[in-house]
């Protein structure tokens, strides 16, 4: 099988950093190029005609929904992968009736993403390798894209009572964040993974190293100040 070409549209370079690197561990993936926004997405769909694009939906100039509606409108031969932190059902509903082959929610796993792209990888090997199909064959080849985990993974958090203006979603989404990344993670990193103000993040990421639930190191680069870096506590 050819190495699958993919095109990452994330406004956050963070993010988009720690996607690549994700997208890339998993073998016969390549990331081609990255697009801040969905208008550059575009255009480097129909420069590069990528076999797939992994994207945002909230991002500045043009979201994830504009930009698949006129992937689809132009008939632009591509699969699209939803990555983000928009949870609502009239929006997932907006998704999945323009035809994506998965929908995954921040923050996630390295093993959740990659089963999508094993998943995929089949699903291309089969519809590439096959003239005509049975139904039984077309059943098999289509429920490859019917995994879809629109849920978080649980994650155990703190069992006593929170402090005020603390919730044990937030806190589950940082622990789930910080357990997939072995290098740890700083408080902007945290809150562009899981969608949050960077002050709330901070607020999280102090109260779960004060119960031990995450432990911290502090790095010193060559210039600046000093930076906080968050690791999960197994």
């Amino acid at each position: 099988m050819k190495t699958i070409r993919v095109l990452l549209v994330e406004d956050d370079p963070m993010v988009r950093e720690v996607n690549r690197q994700f997208i890339e561990r998993v073998e016969g993936f390549e990331v081609i190029d990255m697009a801040a926004n969905g208008i550059k997405g575009i255009e480097k769909i129909k420069e590069l005609s990528p076999d797939l694009v992994i994207m945002d939906i909230f991002m500045p100039e043009q979201g994830g929904i504009e930009s698949l509606r006129q992937i689809r409108y132009n008939n632009l031969e591509v699969d699209c992968f939803m990555v983000t932190a928009a949870n609502d059902v009239q929006t997932i509903q907006q998704i999945l009736h323009l035809g994506v082959y998965d929908y995954i929610m921040k923050p996630f796993t390295f093993e959740r993403i990659e089963q999508t792209l094993l998943n995929y990888r089949l699903f291309k090997e089969k519809m590439e390798s096959a003239e005509d199909v049975t139904q039984q064959e077309l059943d098999e080849i289509m429920g490859q894209t019917k995994h879809m985990n629109l849920e978080p993974e649980p994650v155990q958090t703190f069992s006593q009572e929170l402090p005020k203006g603390f919730n044990r979603s937030t806190l589950a989404k940082v622990l789930q964040y910080l357990k997939q990344l072995d290098d740890g993670a700083s408080a902007d990193d945290v809150a562009a993974g899981i969608g949050v103000a960077r002050v709330t993040a901070r607020r999280y990421l102090d109260f779960m190293e004060k119960n031990q639930m995450i432990h911290v190191d502090i790095l010193y680069g060559s210039v600046g100040r000093p930076v906080n870096q968050y690791f999960f506590e197994e």
